[in-house]
C-alpha cells in the first residue's frame, strides 16, 4: 500500500485524518497554524490524493491498517490522533486495533454509531452513481451543500467553491470504495468508555451532518473528554473556523 502524506512541525506528532469526498490538502490551515506546537502529519485516505487505492474490499479497518503502516515507516510508537467526520471513523477503528498506539484524541464533526439503513442505502447509491458516470459531479449536488455551514456559505463563498472543486475532482473509485467502507461501518459505541487518553470533542454548532447532538454524546460517553463548540461553522470545521479550531487542538496538547 502506497500511502501519501504531508507534515509539517516538530515536537509530539499529531496524525490528522482528512473527511470525505477530500484529501489532505483539507489540513493546510492546521499544518502552518500547529507547525510551531506539533508535528503534523497528515495522510491521504486510500485512492484519495497520492494514496493508491488496492482491490481490497470497502472496509475502514483497512484504513486503520494503513495508518498503523505509516507510523511504522514512520517509527512513531504512538501519536495524537485526530479525524474529522470519516477520518473519525477511521479513528474509531484504529482505536479498535490499535490502541496502544494512541496518546491523545480529536474526534471532530463525527460520530461513533453506525449509520441507519437509509443512510447507508444513500452511500450505496453514490458510490453506484459515480463508477456509472465516470466521474464525482454528483457530490457537489448531493454532498458538497450539506458540509458548509449557511454562515460561511454566505460570509466565506471561496471555502465553498475550494470545497466543491476537491470534491469534484476526486477518482469515482476512492469515492465508491470510501462510500462503501463508510456504510458497512460497525458501532463503535462500544469503544468510548474505555478511552483513557485526553481527548477533545469538536463540533460546529451549524454542522448538519454530526449535529451538536452526535458531539454531545461523544464528550459524555468518554471519560473526561472535553467539548468545543464552534459557533458560525459547519461540518468542515478545520476549514470554516481554522483559528479556532487549531486554538481547540492547542488545549488538547496542553493537556499532554
Amino acid at each position: 500500500m502506497e500511502i501519501g502524506y504531508t507534515e509539517a512541525g516538530r515536537g509530539v506528532p499529531l496524525v490528522l485524518l482528512h473527511a470525505f469526498p477530500l484529501t489532505a490538502a483539507m489540513w493546510v490551515a492546521q499544518r502552518t497554524g500547529l507547525a510551531d506546537t506539533c508535528r503534523v502529519i497528515t495522510p491521504d485516505q486510500r485512492g484519495f490524493g497520492a494514496s493508491k487505492l488496492p482491490d481490497d474490499e470497502p472496509d475502514l479497518g483497512t484504513a486503520a491498517d494503513d495508518l498503523r503502516d505509516l507510523l511504522d515507516l514512520l517509527e512513531l510508537p504512538d501519536v495524537v490522533l485526530g479525524g474529522l467526520s470519516m477520518g473519525g471513523y477511521v479513528a474509531f477503528e484504529f482505536l479498535r486495533r490499535h490502541p496502544e498506539r494512541v496518546r491523545g484524541l480529536v474526534l471532530a464533526d463525527t460520530k461513533a454509531t453506525a449509520d441507519q439503513p437509509a443512510a447507508a442505502e444513500n452511500r450505496l447509491r453514490i458510490a453506484a452513481q459515480v463508477e456509472a458516470d465516470g466521474d464525482a459531479g454528483v457530490l457537489r449536488r448531493e454532498v458538497v451543500p450539506n458540509l458548509i455551514g449557511a454562515t460561511t456559505r454566505w460570509q466565506r463563498p471561496e471555502v465553498y467553491e475550494t470545497v466543491a472543486a476537491l470534491a469534484v475532482g476526486q477518482p469515482p473509485a476512492a469515492v465508491a470504495w470510501a462510500q462503501r467502507a463508510m456504510a458497512a461501518r460497525p458501532d463503535s459505541t462500544d469503544l468510548l468508555p474505555g478511552i483513557a487518553v485526553p481527548t477533545l470533542v469538536i463540533v460546529g454548532e451549524d454542522d448538519a451532518v454530526t449535529p451538536p447532538e452526535d458531539a454531545i454524546l461523544l464528550a459524555n460517553g468518554i471519560p473526561g473528554a472535553h467539548l468545543r463548540r464552534i459557533p458560525a461553522a459547519g461540518h468542515l470545521t478545520a476549514l470554516e473556523a481554522p483559528e479556532r479550531f487549531n486554538t481547540a487542538v492547542r488545549t488538547l496538547l496542553d493537556r499532554l
